[in-house]
């Protein structure tokens, strides 16, 4: 947007082209505007090359390496375990978010079915009792 406005022959003396993703514009004129023409963009792209545009790698991506990053930081810290628990596996439970039995999503049942027949009750199951799939059945 900094560009184009630029190149319209807009005053964007008030930006600094070096810091536009500062929390500072997200208010402004220009950030706003950006946001408007962020919101539509996959709409827009997709209607305008004739395709369907889905969620993929890149928004992905970044997703899984900021959450990570964030948990890394409270499981290594102060909170620990309850870093996970908190910033994780209640907003999965509350949402209804289908990996908390990851357990079952996995497969781990299939091999613990086949643990079970060949060793019976001296089976090392994934799916015991205690797991934590078991802990949230819904």
């Amino acid at each position: 947007m900094f560009d184009a406005w630029e190149k319209e022959g807009k005053d964007v003396t008030a930006y600094d082209r070096a810091k536009l993703m500062s929390a500072d514009y997200d208010a402004t004129p220009l950030g706003e505007e950006a946001d408007n023409r962020i919101r539509t963009f996959q709409r827009d792209a997709a209607k305008r090359a004739g395709i369907f545009h889905h969620l993929i790698t890149l928004p992905t991506y970044h997703t899984a390496a900021l959450s990570t990053d964030n948990l890394a930081k409270e499981y290594f810290g102060d909170e620990a375990m309850l870093g996970y628990v908190k910033g994780v596996q209640r907003a999965e439970i509350r949402q209804g978010i289908a990996c908390v039995k990851h357990q079952n999503m996995s497969g781990s049942d299939i091999g613990d079915d086949h643990k079970e027949y060949f060793a019976g009750e001296a089976a090392l199951k994934a799916a015991g009792k205690d797991n934590t799939m078991n802990q949230f059945a819904a």
